[in-house]
């Protein structure tokens, strides 16, 4: 299968997406702060290359029309950069995390427990909601939009005739930035897939894939066992390979066979189970007890806590408790408010919707749900609306723009009734504006949804400012 993917890919052609690897942010042309140097990329001429001290926007803006493909899976070209870079080991220890679900709240966890620890982090996850700055966090924070730019100048610099996507020029960035951190530990969050994917250039000390469920499948393969092989792909010899999907496909522990990869599966060699106190984990090193719900989904929580664990840092049991308990990460099952209760989740596929539905259930039932939705039209829509439909009352569809973006009345032909609004913004608005005190607003089905609200919720503190 694998040698049939990169010929499919090899020879598909450019697909019309936002330029990231998932659902990452436009950006407009801002013509300042530009080179006079000329570039071509054989597909059409630059003459205008930002420097190191232009705006982040003129930056991104650049990206996006630097390549001819807004999703281009390879290693080749990216990894010649980075060599040039040197940044193809960007701290001591790596962790890399793929899966279908759950790769950002793994991540998050893993760093919440090392900054504990008392260990210098890095994190690189994607897509952003609200700010490109938050795909690299140092040490838990943001970084200012001039060390991205420095970066992005960097990196500009050294790649010659090369091209690159929007995602690998973000991953270089990354990678740079954290080189000039010096950094104790480094964690990468695998953007589309995991053989293919520019974060699979650096080589994993440890290596994890969270879940395994169908997206993106017009580039990974029509079915799980397909998935997992691709994502199996950042496995390494003699390294670990932690699994926290229980159900795991077959391709995925022949990749580590075929790797030699060290295999920990959820429920084989580490598991964990729930009571209203607390959670308990085990592994081969022994028992954890009483450890403190987290605030993010349980099954990240366990599958960071045994990543953790496979890679023998030293972290004392207390750094895991404040670790787990800090945990956070916004649109995730994000509670902002109460009466009306406002809940933010960016689950876009039946997996992470079927997740959302167990976790409202578990709310106290005090009045109504009313769901904010908006989705993009190559995701399965019929599929995580029946996910949602049996907890969702009132329905407030929403279009996302773009080419990939589903309109208000594809998302009504899928339900039994509801609403459609001219955008975002407005569904919410309504939704707030109808929810009684005892009430849920659930917005959902999009990184770009929560984002739009977000946004909306910020411009109404500042006076739309």
């Amino acid at each position: 299968m694998s040698r049939m993917l990169a010929r499919r890919l090899r020879h598909r052609p450019v697909r019309k997406a936002k330029p990231d690897n998932t659902e990452g942010q436009g950006h407009q042309a801002l013509p300042f702060c530009f080179s006079n140097r000329t570039l071509s990329t054989g597909i059409m001429d630059i003459k205008r290359i930002p420097q190191a001290t232009s705006p982040l926007a003129a930056w991104l803006s650049y990206l996006e029309n630097l390549h001819s493909k807004t999703i281009d899976l390879g290693l080749e070209r990216v990894s010649q950069v980075a060599a040039r870079l040197d940044v193809l080991r960007p701290a001591p220890f790596v962790f890399t995390v793929a899966g279908t679900n759950g790769k950002g709240t793994t991540c998050r966890t893993l760093e919440s427990i090392l900054l504990a620890a008392g260990y210098r982090v890095g994190v690189y996850s994607s897509p952003h909601l609200v700010r490109y700055t938050e795909r690299v966090r140092i040490q838990g924070e943001e970084l200012a939009e001039s060390e991205h730019t420095r970066s992005f100048a960097e990196i500009e610099a050294v790649r010659g005739d090369i091209s690159l996507s929007y995602f690998e020029y973000g991953t270089l960035s990354a990678l740079w930035l954290f080189k000039q951190a010096q950094l104790d530990v480094v964690i990468l969050e695998v953007g589309l897939g995991g053989r293919l994917d520019a974060t699979n250039m650096v080589d994993a000390d440890v290596a994890v894939v969270t879940s395994i469920a169908l997206d993106h499948t017009d580039w990974l393969g029509p079915d799980r066992e397909s998935i997992g092989r691709e994502k199996a792909g950042v496995f390494r010899g003699g390294k670990p390979a932690v699994v926290g999907e229980p159900d795991m496909p077959q391709s995925i522990a022949e990749v580590a066979q075929e790797k030699g990869a060290h295999l920990l599966r959820r429920d084989v060699d580490w598991d964990y189970d729930v009571n209203a106190q607390g959670w308990r984990f085990r592994d081969a090193q022994g028992e954890l007890t009483n450890l403190p719900l987290p605030q993010v989904p349980q099954p990240n929580a366990a599958t960071a806590l045994a990543a953790l664990r496979a890679s023998k840092l030293t972290v004392s049991e207390q750094a895991i408790r404040d670790g787990i308990a800090g945990a956070i990460l916004p649109g995730r099952f994000q509670i902002v408010s109460e009466s009306p209760r406002l809940i933010l989740d960016v689950a876009h596929n039946p997996h992470a919707a079927g997740y959302l539905a167990s976790r409202l259930a578990t709310l106290p039932k005090k009045g109504r749900v009313l769901a904010v939705i908006g989705m993009l039209h190559d995701k399965d829509i019929a599929g995580t609306l029946a996910c949602l439909e049996p907890v969702v009352d009132s329905w407030y569809c929403a279009p996302l723009e773009g080419p990939r973006g589903a309109t208000a009345e594809q998302l009504l032909e899928h339900l039994n009734s509801g609403r459609a609004w001219p955008d975002v913004a407005q569904a919410w608005q309504a939704a707030m504006a109808d929810a009684d005190a005892n009430d849920t607003v659930l917005v959902c089905g999009s990184f770009h949804t929560v984002a739009h609200v977000m946004e909306a919720m910020d411009a109404g503190r500042t006076g739309g400012k």
